[in-house]
């Protein structure tokens, strides 16, 4: 069981870092093909937890806990 839960993590480690690689690069140049839209992506999640207020805030710590 604790290899499948490193296992996991290393994994979440390895999609986190290629999430935030996306977002650099997509903020460096653009919208590029092998980026897609993950910057745009992003962007409209954090509008969308903005506009959410209270429940958005709880939403997000949540996931901040849940990562940490």
């Amino acid at each position: 069981m604790n290899n499948i839960k490193a296992w996991i993590g290393h994994f979440t480690e390895i999609v986190v870092s290629f999430i935030a690689l996306g977002v650099v690069a997509g903020v460096v140049f653009g919208d590029a093909p092998f980026v897609g839209a993950i910057a745009a992506n992003f962007a409209a999640t954090v509008n969308m937890l903005g506009d959410a207020g209270a429940s958005g805030a709880l939403v997000l710590a949540i996931l901040v806990g849940l990562y940490d």
